[in-house]
Order: structure tokens, then C-alpha cells, then sequence
């Protein structure tokens, strides 16, 4: 049986199509009987009902988490190192230990909760997210994926199963500020991520000793390439896709590079009633034009790529003063890493074509770029058979966010499951997903983890 995957079509069993269609039909049924014969008890008494988490008690979860930060609004302000985070840490610790996990603080200020498998040789599958929020955020982004995290282990734990596989449930910090504690474990944190200020208003380092790590030690926090079986990470949609198109799961292809560039428009400021039009050399002309051309290169190709100018400042400011500086911020996206590199490139050219037109120059910032993480076509297929198999409809789609799975990348396979956010709606108080959604997003992630722990070969 084949499932429907936006355009693409992903067979059941998680391999390319055709791919497992050559075996003759009795040595099918033959290897089939020895795979029933091979698997775990539960396993076999629970094929015709697989373990389903509790959607009440994550909806339950989901609302007392969101009063640690919970503002006027009926959203939170759970930012990074306050207070309200290192409050709403403690209470995802005790639901983790709850859950039979032995949660502890790592040196980077993550909590990391493992739970042991039957074959202490392989390498861990991790699941999680992040509970940390934006200044005036909502109560989904991140929370759904950490509490669907710790119901999944919950539900193995009630249930008794043992997977083969060490589980890790992961809870990042600082995801909304820098990703740091996704980053530290991936590819380490420098001292000038270290020495950043938060949103916060700590130090990074700070607020890192603030919730229980040692940044002093955050080295050890670093984990080696190939260390993991598989990262699986449950996330709200973010956008209005599967909402609008009625479609239940959505499975991550991949999370989009960012490009940022800060750039500086340099003319020449003079009084604006004195200096006649053909002689000036106006740097926020110079920006408007180059905010334009930058709009329709980004537009002119075909794809999913977007580029933003987020931010704009003119110097000196006053009404009567022709600007001599602009300084903007502008930031490409797409799963394309050529895609990217080649739109900036011509946004260059276009940028000295307008400053040779208005007498000004224009300088770019050196490169910030976050690299495009595909996730794993073997982890996409099973998720996409999961969902077969719990009737939920899917489509393949782009994460056009940042999330930590795209450092847990550096470590080993990603996978990324989508749930539909009503109006498209995040990093806001009217960010909201229904209840039947995050239960089904949960359900996926379990029969994924499950799926996961018996593929034949996965270390």
C-alpha cells in the first residue's frame, strides 16, 4: 500500500517505491513470519492496537505549563533565563520523572531524561523540543513537542514496553534566543554566543549558571557526529498550510537556511530644503530602491524561497535632513543552500547598480548564515506509514522556522512532524492548535519511536 505524501508517494513500510517489491510473495510471507517471530511481546500483542498516548492529560499539561509566564494577553512571556522559564522548567521535571525518566541538567542548562533500552550497545533515540517563549509568545510553539515528548515516554512507561533502544527525551534551552543549548550539544558554543546578551537582559552565561548549567564546562556538553540513532522533534505547523488544505500531519522535508545580512547604505546627509533634487545623494532612496529590486529577484524565480527586509533605520533622523546612513536588515530562506547563495549574490549586484544610479554606497555585514537540515527520507517514511496506519492524511512539506532539529542534524538523522495551527498563527497569544491535533501529532511520534526501534539495522 502506498501513501500520499503531498507529491511525493512514500510506501508503508518507509522504503522508496518499488524498492521492496521484488521479494517473491511466499518468501514475503516467510520473512514476515520470522519478523513476528522476532518481536517483542507488546509488539505482537499490539498489533491490532498499538499504544496511543492520553490527548486529555497533554492538553492538561499544556495548560498548566502556560501559567509559568502567563500574561495579559492569555499567552506567555517565557523567555529565555527569567524566572517564569527556570519556574516552568521545574514543573516539565517533575512530569519527566513522572514519566520514568532520570532527568537531569546538563552543563549547557538542557534537560536531558533517559530512559534505558534492552540493548545497552545502541545509540539513543532523542525526542523533544523546547519551552522556552518569545516576549509576548503563545502556549504551542515548542511546548507541544516537549509535553508530546514526555507523554510518548509516559506511555511506554504505563504500558510496560521496553524499547531496544536507550530513549532520551531532550528539553533545549534558549531555542527563541540563539538555539544555544541545541547548538552546544551539536556543534559547541563560542565564547561570543557565551558572552551575548539575552532577551533576558542576562548574559548568556549568566543565564545559563541561572538554570542550573556550567557554562564554564559547556564543552562537555558536546556530543560527537553519528552519536544518536535518530532525532524525531512534534512541532505546530507555524504557518496555515495543512489548516487550509484539511490535512492532519505534516512531514518536515527539511528546515530552510537563513541568510541575514545587515547592510549600510552610506550617501551624504544635507539640508532637505536647500539642496536641489539632482544633487543629492540620498542613502534612504538608495534603500527603498534596492527593498524593491531585492522584493522582485526573491519573486522573479520560481520555488519556495523568501527573503524579508525586517528592519530599517535612517541617520540622522530629522525631518529636514536629507539621510546620510541607512542601515537595514535583510534575510533570505529556502531549502536550497545554491538557491540562497545565488539571490544574494544578485541582490549584491543590484545594490552597487543602485548606488552608481544615486551616488551611494552600499556595505553588507560578513556572512550569518544557518545551513538548510533535510531530514531523513527513512525517517519520513515512517512517519508517513504511522500516520497510514492511524487513517491521518499527510503532506510533505518545508519547515520555513528554525527549530534545534536542525543542529541535532550535525548528530545524526532527522525526522520532523507537523501539526496545523489554527490561522496560521505562531509566536503570538492567539497562537492555538486543537486538541485533536496534538494528540494525533503525539501518536505519531510514539508509533514513529516504535517503528524506529525494531528497523532492521539501526544502531
Amino acid at each position: 500500500m502506498k501513501t500520499a505524501v503531498g507529491t511525493d508517494t512514500i510506501s508503508d513500510n518507509g522504503l522508496a517505491p518499488n524498492e521492496g517489491d521484488s521479494m517473491p510473495s511466499v518468501a514475503k510471507q516467510l520473512a514476515m513470519a520470522l519478523l513476528i517471530l522476532a518481536l517483542p511481546a507488546w509488539a505482537v500483542k499490539s498489533a491490532e492496537t498499538p499504544p496511543r498516548v492520553n490527548g486529555q492529560r497533554i492538553v492538561q499539561h499544556l495548560q498548566a505549563l502556560s501559567e509559568y509566564g502567563k500574561n495579559a494577553q492569555g499567552g506567555v512571556s517565557r523567555v529565555a533565563y527569567t524566572a517564569a522559564d527556570r519556574a516552568g522548567r521545574e514543573y516539565v521535571m517533575g512530569l519527566m520523572r513522572e514519566a520514568g525518566l532520570a532527568v537531569s541538567i546538563d552543563v549547557a542548562g538542557n534537560l536531558v531524561g533517559p530512559r534505558a533500552g534492552t540493548d545497552a550497545t545502541l545509540k539513543p533515540i532523542v525526542i523533544g523540543s523546547h519551552i522556552d517563549s518569545v516576549p509576548e509568545g503563545g502556549n504551542y510553539d515548542g511546548d507541544v513537542g516537549s509535553l508530546g515528548a514526555i507523554e510518548a515516554a509516559q506511555t511506554l512507561n504505563e504500558r510496560g514496553v521496553r524499547l531496544r533502544h536507550p530513549l532520551q527525551v531532550m528539553i533545549f534551552e534558549n531555542e527563541e534566543g540563539v538555539m544555544l543549548g541545541s547548538t552546544a550539544i551539536a556543534r559547541g558554543a563560542d565564547a561570543a554566543r557565551l558572552n551575548s546578551v539575552s532577551q533576558s537582559g542576562k548574559v548568556v552565561r549568566e543565564g545559563i549558571k541561572f538554570l542550573g548549567g556550567d557554562p564554564d564546562r559547556i564543552a562537555e556538553a558536546r556530543r560527537q557526529p553519528g552519536s544518536i540513532s535518530a532525532y524525531i522533534e512534534l512541532h505546530i505547523e507555524q504557518g496555515a498550510v495543512l489548516e487550509q488544505q484539511h490535512v492532519q500531519i505534516g512531514i518536515v522535508e527539511g528546515i530552510v537556511g537563513i541568510l541575514e545580512r545587515e547592510v549600510l547604505v552610506e550617501g551624504f546627509a544635507n539640508h532637505a530644503g536647500t539642496t536641489p533634487m539632482d544633487q543629492r545623494h540620498d542613502a534612504m532612496l538608495s534603500a527603498a530602491r534596492f527593498i524593491e529590486k531585492f522584493n522582485l529577484l526573491v519573486t522573479s524565480v520560481p520555488g519556495r524561497q523568501v527573503g524579508t527586509v525586517g528592519w530599517i533605520k535612517a541617520e540622522p533622523g530629522a525631518y529636514n535632513v536629507i539621510p546620510g546612513k541607512v542601515r537595514l536588515g535583510m534575510e533570505l530562506r529556502d531549502l536550497d543552500a545554491n538557491k540562497i547563495k545565488a539571490l544574494f549574490d544578485q541582490s549584491r549586484e543590484a545594490a552597487e547598480e543602485i548606488g552608481r544610479l544615486n551616488g551611494t554606497t552600499f556595505h553588507f555585514s560578513s556572512e550569518d548564515i544557518s545551513a538548510p537540515a533535510l531530514t531523513d527520507k527513512s525517517l519520513q517514511g515512517l512517519i508517513a506509514a504511522t500516520a497510514k496506519r492511524l487513517d491521518l492524511s499527510t503532506k510533505l512539506m518545508p519547515s520555513g522556522a528554525g527549530h534545534d532539529a536542525q543542529e541535532m542534524a550535525n548528530l545524526g538523522p532527522i525526522g520532523m512532524i507537523f501539526i496545523p495551527s489554527v490561522g496560521g498563527i505562531s509566536h503570538s497569544p492567539k497562537e492555538f492548535s486543537r486538541p485533536g491535533d496534538i494528540e494525533n501529532g503525539a501518536n505519531v511520534l510514539l508509533g514513529t519511536v516504535l517503528s524506529l526501534d525494531l528497523a532492521k539495522g539501526l544502531r
